[in-house]
């Protein structure tokens, strides 16, 4: 490959990394303890993410457990879980919070296939958008003196790449949309 195409392959190995980061945080009806990883609370003055002031655990297949390392902050994780848009209820005895995982239903489960696939389709955008930057940046070393074959070259380089990741958001997307109705 060349040292020119790299950087654009770089990017969109960083686009599809950051899709199946966000795929681990829809919940796909078992407990899952990255679902709570953009959540923050309060912790003196700083917003600070559960998983560094609390023992996060899963128990069983459909509840995790948060156990907070000072009990001053049940309080707070279970406002920060309030407030988030993950739809549950956190259940404190005072030492700890449990969050239970309900079945999901058949509409919530096409709800979040349609979500999945909404989000994979934002990627393979910006995939494409990468190509569309790599293009003009080709374009332009025509000025430079590079050859018109070498710059088709280039061209069809980063094309075959785009494809290959535009592939692999495709594959990523109906892993988890499969994982989500089979659950």
């Amino acid at each position: 490959m060349d040292e020119r195409t790299k950087k654009y392959e770089e990017k969109m190995g960083k686009t599809l990394a950051a899709l199946e980061a966000d795929f681990q945080t829809i919940r796909a009806g078992r407990a899952n303890p990255h679902i709570l990883d953009k959540l923050t609370v309060d912790y003196y003055g700083t917003p600070t993410p559960i998983q560094q002031v609390a023992n996060i655990s899963v128990p069983e297949a459909r509840m995790i457990q948060i156990q907070p390392w000072e009990n001053s902050l049940i309080k707070k994780i279970e406002k920060a879980i309030l407030a988030s848009d993950l739809g549950l209820n956190p259940n404190n005895d005072g030492k700890a919070i449990r969050l239970i995982f309900p079945e999901l239903t058949e509409e919530r489960r096409k709800d979040l296939a349609k979500d999945i696939r909404k989000k994979g389709e934002a990627a393979k955008v910006a995939v494409r958008n990468i190509r569309r930057d790599a293009n003009d940046a080709f374009k332009k070393l025509k000025k430079e003196d590079v050859s018109e074959d070498e710059i088709k070259e280039l061209e069809s380089d980063i094309q075959k790449i785009t494809d290959k990741f535009i592939k692999d958001v495709d594959g990523v997307v109906e892993k988890k949309t499969k994982e989500i109705m089979t659950v």
